[in-house]
This record gives C-alpha cells, sequence and structure tokens, in this order.
C-alpha cells in the first residue's frame, strides 16, 4: 500500500453522498443484519466518535456502527465502509502534527486488533498497553493479537 502518498485527511472531508439510509432488499443481508433500513456514516463521523474515547476505554467497529444506526434509525450501518472508514480515520491522524485521534483505542470484532492501522497490529499493541491493556497473541503462522477482556473496558456510546 502507497500510505505515504495518500492525502487521508483529505478523505476524511469528503462526504462521499453521505449521511444517507439505503434500503436492502438481499434476503441474507437483512437476515444477518436485522433489517433493511442500512446507515452510511461519512468518514467525518467516524473520527468524531473516535475523537471521543477516553484514555484506558475500548470501542469496537461493531459498537461504532450500532451507535450511528440508532442514533439514525437505521436498522444497522454499512460494515464495509466503516471498516475503511475507521482505517482512513487512523491514518489521517498520523499524517497530523495535532488534533490526534486515538484510533488504537477502536479494535475490530472479538476484541481484535487492526492490522491495517498505521504501524499494523504491533504499533496498535505497544499503544494499548501503554493504557493497561493486556493483548495477546493467537495464530501459529500468521499471529493475529487481541485485547481478552476488551468488554470490561468498553466506552459507553450514548
Amino acid at each position: 500500500m502507497n500510505e505515504d502518498q495518500k492525502d487521508f485527511n483529505a478523505m476524511l472531508l469528503r462526504p462521499n453522498g453521505m449521511p444517507k439510509i439505503q434500503t436492502v432488499t438481499d434476503p441474507k443481508t437483512i437476515e444477518k443484519y436485522g433489517g433493511e433500513k442500512m446507515y452510511f456514516a461519512p468518514p467525518m463521523d467516524y473520527d468524531r466518535v473516535m475523537k471521543r474515547i477516553p484514555y484506558g476505554k475500548l470501542l469496537t467497529v461493531g459498537d461504532i456502527r450500532a451507535y450511528f444506526a440508532r442514533q439514525n434509525g437505521a436498522d444497522f450501518t454499512d460494515p464495509i465502509t466503516a471498516g475503511i472508514f475507521v482505517s482512513i480515520a487512523a491514518w489521517a491522524s498520523e499524517q497530523r502534527d495535532h488534533d490526534k485521534t486515538p484510533y488504537w483505542r477502536v479494535l475490530k470484532a472479538k476484541g481484535e486488533l487492526n492490522p491495517k492501522y498505521p504501524g499494523g497490529a504491533e504499533a496498535q499493541k505497544k499503544l494499548l498497553e501503554n493504557e493497561g491493556h493486556r493483548v495477546v497473541a493467537r495464530g501459529r503462522t500468521h499471529l493475529r493479537y487481541y485485547v481478552p477482556d476488551y468488554e470490561n473496558a468498553l466506552f459507553p456510546l450514548v
């Protein structure tokens, strides 16, 4: 990837036709996500929520998605753009000298660290351990890192 050649802060500010709600008609999608009203949040909204997470607290991308759906009268928030926009917020923060976003406090499902963040999962591991979180590795050939008791440190989004 050419992250050093991209302007992630410009990407963060691009609304991409969002926010919007789209009606999903695919039965498998409706069953999987529990409804047909899918919300799309603009990238900047992810950054704003991520900035709210205090030192020592955590969120998952799923928590942020559920929050956006609740706030906007949707059944669920699009998982694909959520993952992309969380990464954009992380890289945009790395490109700024000020107004940092504590992206390392946002985990993937089941407490997994995000290898797509700046510096990969190893860098996120160090930042989380600096805040008192325990991080464990799982796997033999492809190590994946997790915060095993992440539920105890979740930040309530209201």
